[in-house]
């Protein structure tokens, strides 16, 4: 298939690349334009939203503040906190949520994710993000659950860090990280600066929605930056990801080697690091983020043991399916463990077997999350419901039980009980298992 095509059909104008092999650095290439309709092209050196990879870069500044002293991954958020506190009540009297929690999604904390605002929009201080309070758009960020009792995916978590950073500090959260962090590694086209510089504007990709058009503005605005207020290119995170795998072996000044090994291990009761998330098995064990903003798309993985992977970045909503294609493409030219291509056939499968699996299932790990099935006629949906959800996806039938995704890496089981009815499902996606039972 011609990547080309494939931006076409998925209404993404551009598209850039970097491949990571034997832990280098082993190229990078850009495809498209930086806005529907134009005719600048994007380059390696243009700017992509991250979305949630900045997740990974505020932890790496959370551990580096922890190794100086200035906070610690296990006391009470609450201690350092000066400009604003965790709001007391019931769950946060119970077991103070703390740093590490936060940093694993393990909290209890509140907000999911941000939508960010418009270029035109009136912007929140950080406090407003906290209390929720106008001009805000989310809901205040408090907890909600036992601290440390369950996995549930938080943006709020790392926005209290955000002004935890600041308020041990005293300097402004855009500085700390350029300081702790970008100038380390050596990532001299990123930034956290929110709004992006208008120096950096003109080499910034413009973000586009499913049809392809871009959205007003360009962009949005991430006051939340720890969370998902990071400007980068696919060469600048392929060197944050190279300097992680160093950090792990001891050979980087990023990080002490234990604290790299602490933060590319299993917090439970999550199965993700601290800011990173992990995948695989022993031949296959990799760390990775995504990222999703308004009009934004990418996505970073790494092979600990071998030191080959990718980071992709996209200025289209519909990216995630263009990055899985090309995922699997350089799965098999590389010979990568995971992620090959397969092929697959389609059955026939009788309505009344595809209506017993319609219904809204809850992920096991994180129980706000809900996958829907419904029903088109012969089609089976799926929809993930959650905040900034997607919209629906044809799920194709295997066999009677199995389904996938066609532009995706994306299996759904329907596993029937031993009296015949359905009451979960379980999905795997990029060498993820998922288990989720029917409501």
């Amino acid at each position: 298939m011609s990547l080309a095509d494939r931006m076409q059909h998925h209404s993404i104008p551009g598209v850039s690349i970097a491949v990571i092999h034997q832990g280098e650095l082993d190229w990078a290439r850009a495809y498209g334009v930086l806005e529907a309709g134009g005719r600048d092209s994007v380059t390696t050196e243009t700017l992509f939203q991250a979305g949630s990879i900045s997740k990974v870069v505020a932890a790496i500044l959370a551990l580096r503040l922890v190794e100086a002293h200035k906070i610690s991954l296990d006391e009470d958020l609450n201690r350092k906190l000066r400009t604003w506190k965790i709001p007391s009540n019931e769950w946060a009297a119970q077991r103070p949520a703390t740093l590490r929690q936060a940093l694993s999604h393990t909290a209890g904390i509140t907000v999911h994710g941000f939508p960010g605002y418009g270029v035109e929009d009136s912007l929140p201080t950080l406090v407003q993000v906290l209390d929720g309070v106008r001009p805000a758009n989310t809901a205040a960020i408090q907890v909600d659950a036992l601290p440390g009792s369950a996995f549930r995916y938080s943006g709020g978590g790392f926005t209290v860090f955000q002004q935890l950073a600041i308020d041990v500090t005293g300097k402004t959260f855009p500085a700390l990280m350029q300081k702790e962090v970008i100038d380390i590694i050596g990532m001299p086209r990123s930034t956290f600066l929110e709004p992006i510089p208008k120096s950096l504007e003109a080499n910034a990709a413009r973000g586009h929605d499913a049809k392809g058009e871009m959205i007003p503005g360009g962009w949005h605005i991430y006051p939340e930056m720890a969370a998902a207020g990071m400007w980068s290119t696919p060469s600048d995170l392929a060197e944050l990801g190279i300097e992680m795998r160093r950090a792990a072996e001891g050979k980087s000044e990023l990080l002490s080697r234990e604290m790299a090994k602490d933060m590319l291990s299993p917090q439970a009761p999550s199965t993700g690091g601290l800011g990173w998330e992990l995948s695989g098995g022993d031949t296959a064990t990799t760390f990775l983020h995504g990222g999703d903003t308004a009009g934004y798309k990418c996505f970073m993985m790494i092979y600990r043991k071998s030191g080959n992977g990718a980071v992709i970045m996209t200025n289209g909503d519909r990216g995630e399916s263009l990055i899985g294609e090309i995922l699997r493409g350089l799965a098999q030219a590389y010979q990568w463990p995971s992620l090959h291509p397969r092929e697959r056939t389609v059955v026939q499968v009788p309505t009344s077997v595809l209506t017993d699996y319609v219904g809204e299932y809850a992920l096991d790990i994180a129980p706000n999350i809900l996958v829907e099935i419904t029903r088109d006629d012969a089609k089976l949906m799926l929809r993930v419901i959650q905040p900034g959800g997607r919209e629906s996806s044809e799920i194709l039938p295997e066999s009677e039980t199995v389904f996938f995704v066609r532009d995706s890496d994306f299996q759904v089981t329907f596993p029937r009980d031993e009296d015949g009815q359905v009451r979960r499902l379980v999905i795997d996606q990029r060498g993820e298992t998922y288990r989720a039972r029917k409501k």
